[in-house]
């Protein structure tokens, strides 16, 4: 079947990338771009730093649109008939496609309570980050709920405008998930060090207000923490609920094969997109990070177009907290062991391999940039 008319769904940097990867691959049929929001294409990353602490306006953050494209922005998707090639969206627009490239992303997961009371905010959107830098100006305390990227970036912005900052996870340091214990420690004694409250091992049961607004939280330990700002950065779900029905393998997002397709003429690309990755044996995996928006939107749209490869990236994440950069590549799981190679962490340089099964599977590079990119080439290679 020819493919002249391609609708992409979120107009996110993966389906930006999708769209302009169809122009630059010589697709020069129609190209629909469907976002939730009313924006175009914007970046992410910044909003929990540049954008947060005031160092960047937030249409610096927008991407260089795809050409020649149509914009239904502000209409979300609604839903999706797979076997009629038809999409409808909420305000009922029905859009018929030979190719679907689907870029919905995530969405914040919400506690179950609280969120009624003013100063409990969310971070996924380039409004939500206005709004939470508008807030932490007039605060004086801040309570973060969560301490993987966004909370722990965020707590770091709000200690460096003077406030009171707490830092609770039920886990037992700052994004021990992504860097595993030992930089996890690290990240929290950073954290320590600038002033702010590192509450690990803790959940939140409650939060309080006083006229409509909140005032504060109860632990899982019984102890209580004041704020008039709670960001609350509990992970995220695949923005896939539109898609109920829809006879799509959800189970993971959007459930794709290593071409990243999720049926004839469909393709997932980005923070939805779960496949089987080729260079991890096929184990089927999900990637919240940038630079696989990307990448695997570059891959999706080769697919649609008959080009398709397996897609098989070496995964690579960053993250600035106060005065330090860490960056990373690979893939590793929790009972991966750590080596330094060059620096200290007492030196507050190093780079560092991760480990397991007697290969290197991962590195990482604390205020070492240049380091940390050649070290990239050791993964694979038997281990120190």
């Amino acid at each position: 079947m020819s493919v002249r008319d391609i609708v992409v769904v979120g107009a996110s940097a993966a389906g930006n990338t999708a769209a302009l990867t169809l122009r630059r691959e010589g697709f020069d049929g129609r190209i629909t771009m469907v976002g939730a929001e009313d924006r175009m294409p914007y970046d992410r990353p910044p909003l929990s730093k540049q954008v947060l602490d005031g160092r960047w306006a937030a249409d610096r953050v927008e991407l260089p649109a795809a050409p020649d494209v149509t914009w239904r922005l502000g209409v979300p998707a609604g839903s999706l008939d797979v076997a009629g090639r038809t999409l409808t969206l909420a305000d009922g627009a029905r859009l018929a496609y030979d190719g679907l490239v689907l870029a919905t992303g995530v969405a914040p997961r919400p506690l179950p309570y609280g969120h009624d009371l003013a100063g409990v905010h969310l971070l996924r959107t380039a409004d939500d980050a206005l709004a939470l830098r508008a807030a932490l100006l007039s605060a004086a305390s801040v309570l973060v709920i969560g301490a993987g990227f966004l909370g722990a970036e965020t707590a770091a912005v709000a200690r460096t405008f003077g406030l009171d900052v707490t830092l609770v996870d039920p886990l037992p340091a700052p994004m021990v998930r992504q860097f595993g214990p030992r930089v996890g420690g690290l990240l929290a004694d950073l954290h320590r060090a600038r002033g702010v409250d590192v509450r690990m091992g803790a959940g939140v049961t409650a939060l309080h207000g006083e006229d409509g607004r909140v005032t504060g939280a109860t632990l899982t330990d019984g102890a209580t923490v004041d704020a008039d700002v709670v960001l609350v950065a509990i992970g995220s779900v695949p923005a896939t609920g539109w898609l109920a029905g829809s006879g799509l393998s959800l189970a993971n997002g959007v459930d794709c094969d290593e071409l990243c397709r999720a049926a004839p003429g469909i393709v997932a690309a980005g923070d939805v997109a779960s496949w089987p990755h080729p260079g991890l044996d096929g184990r089927r995996i999900r990637v919240e990070h940038r630079m696989n928006a990307t990448e695997q939107a570059v891959a999706a749209a080769r697919t649609l177009l008959g080009k398709g490869t397996p897609y098989a990236p070496v995964s690579y994440f960053w993250t600035d907290q106060y005065d330090v950069k860490i960056q990373a590549y690979g893939s590793w799981t929790e009972d991966a062991a750590l080596t330094v190679r060059e620096g200290s962490p007492e030196e507050g340089k190093f780079t560092a391999v991760y480990h397991e099964k007697g290969v290197i599977t991962g590195a990482l590079g604390w205020n070492m940039p240049r380091a940390t990119r050649q070290l990239r080439a050791s993964l694979g290679t038997p281990a120190p």
